[in-house]
C-alpha cells in the first residue's frame, strides 16, 4: 500500500468520510554544518525519503479534529478561536502552534479533519518536528488556497516552535523540509535566508546510522554552547560569529579563554567548510567531500566537544570502508543521535553488514540504519 493509499484509509476509519487532499512534508539530514546556524553561519541539509503525511478535509465550523496515527492513535480536538497550550498531548501543540501563527499571520482558515501519519524516527535528528509543521502547513494552505510561500512556511513553523512548542531551534529544518529539492542538498545561508541547490552526484546515496545512545544533558550543554559562542562574538562587538574571521579569532587566541576559542574556531572553520562542501558537490569531487566531512566531525569532537565514544566509533568503522570514495561525520547537535555517510551505493549493503557486525560487538548497542535519498520540499514546485 502506497503511503496516501495508507492516510486516506485511516482518514475514512477515522472520520467516515473521504478526505479532500493528501500533504506531505520531508524530514532532513544535515550533510555538513553543526551548530553554525544559530550563529549566522551556513548549513547544508537535504530533505529525505522519511517524512509526515497528512489526509484532510474541510469542516463548515472552526473545529480541528486531529488523528494522529503514530501516537498511540490519540485524538485531538479544539477550536481555531481557543487555541491554548496542551500538556497532555504533546504532539498536538505542533498543529496547535502552527495554527496559531497562521492566523496571526493574517491567514484566513477554517476548521478541518486532520488524519496525520509519519516515519521520520523520533528522537534521531532527522527533524520529524519540522516535517510535521510544515505538513500542516502545507495542508491548510492547499485546502483554504492561501498564498503561502515556502521561505514563509518556514518561518512561521520556527515561531510556531520557537513561541508555542517552547523549542529554541533555528530555521534550517523547516526551510529545508519546505523548499528542498529532489536529488539536490542546499546551502543555507542562516542570516539572510538565502540558498544554492547543491546536486548529490549520481551513484550515491545518504547512508544514516543512529547510534541509538540515550542523549543525556544535551539541552543544557546545547545552551552553554550557544553561551559560548555569544561570549565571543560579544568579545569582537559583532552580532554572530559568522562576522568573525579565522585570522581574527587567531590573532585574539591569547585574550580568549581556551574553550570559548574552541568552541569559535569550531564554528568559523565549519562555515568554511559548508562552502568549500558546496564546490565539492558541485564538481562531483568526493574525495574532497570526505575530507571536509571528517574534518568537520573533528573540529565537532575536540573543539566543540559534543561527539560521544559511540559517535566516534560509527564514524570511524564507516571511514574505514569507504575511504575517499564517500564522507561521513555525526550530524545534529550531538551527545548521541545519527551519523550521516554519503556513500557508493553499490557499497551499500557491505556497508550495512559491517555496521550490524562491529558496532554492536564494540559498544553494546543495536544500532538502527536508514538508507535514503534526498527528496522534493513541500513547497517547492
Amino acid at each position: 500500500m502506497t503511503g496516501q493509499a495508507k492516510i486516506e484509509q485511516l482518514f475514512l476509519k477515522q472520520f467516515n468520510y473521504q478526505n479532500a487532499v493528501v500533504c506531505h512534508a520531508p524530514g532532513r539530514v544535515n550533510i555538513i554544518g553543526d551548530h553554525t546556524d544559530y550563529n549566522d553561519g551556513f548549513v547544508l541539509p537535504a530533505a529525505i525519503n522519511y517524512g509526515t503525511t497528512i489526509a484532510a478535509a474541510k469542516r463548515d465550523d472552526d473545529i480541528i479534529r486531529v488523528y494522529a496515527h503514530d501516537c498511540e492513535q490519540q485524538v485531538d480536538q479544539f477550536k481555531l478561536s481557543e487555541i491554548e497550550f496542551e500538556p497532555h498531548l504533546m504532539w498536538s501543540n505542533y498543529v496547535r502552534g502552527t495554527l496559531k501563527v497562521l492566523m496571526e499571520h493574517g491567514a484566513q482558515i477554517g476548521g478541518a479533519d486532520i488524519a496525520v501519519t509519519g516515519n521520520v524516527p523520533q528522537g534521531a535528528g532527522l527533524s520529524s518536528s519540522a516535517s510535521f509543521e510544515v505538513a500542516i502547513l502545507k495542508t491548510f494552505a492547499t485546502l483554504y488556497q492561501l498564498e503561502l510561500s515556502g521561505i514563509v512556511a518556514a518561518q512561521l513553523g520556527q515561531q510556531a516552535e520557537n513561541e508555542f512548542v517552547g523549542c529554541n531551534c533555528g530555521i534550517m529544518d523547516q526551510l529545508i523540509s519546505a523548499m528542498g529539492k529532489d536529488q539536490h542538498a542546499m546551502m543555507l545561508d542562516c542570516k539572510d535566508l538565502s540558498f544554492e541547490d547543491a546536486p548529490i552526484p549520481q551513484g550515491l546515496s545518504l547512508f544514516i546510522v543512529n547510534s541509538n545512545v540515550k542523549r543525556g544533558l544535551v539541552d543544557s550543554e546545547y545552551n552553554l554552547r550557544r553561551q559560548q559562542c555569544e561570549q565571543v562574538a560579544k568579545y569582537f562587538g559583532v552580532p554572530a560569529l559568522r562576522d568573525v574571521t579565522l585570522a581574527q579569532l587567531q590573532g585574539a587566541q591569547a585574550d580568549i579563554d581556551d574553550a570559548l576559542f574552541k568552541r569559535a574556531r569550531h564554528v568559523i572553520s565549519e562555515n568554511i567548510r559548508v562552502k568549500a562542501a558546496l564546490s565539492a558537490l558541485k564538481s562531483s569531487d568526493i574525495a574532497t567531500l570526505s575530507r571536509l566531512m571528517k574534518a568537520s566531525h573533528q573540529s565537532l569532537r575536540d573543539d566543540f566537544e559534543v561527539t560521544t565514544k559511540e559517535l566516534d566509533g560509527l564514524v570511524q568503522i564507516i571511514d574505514n570502508e569507504i575511504g575517499l570514495s564517500g564522507g561521513v561525520r555525526m550530524t545534529g547537535g550531538g551527545f548521541g543521535g545519527c551519523v550521516v555517510a554519503i556513500v557508493p551505493t553499490s557499497m551499500i549493503e557491505q556497508l550495512t553488514t559491517t555496521v550490524i557486525r562491529q558496532y554492536p560487538l564494540e559498544y553494546g548497542l543495536k544500532p538502527s540504519i536508514y538508507l535514503c535519498h534526498a527528496s522534493q520540499g513541500a513547497f517547492r514546485a
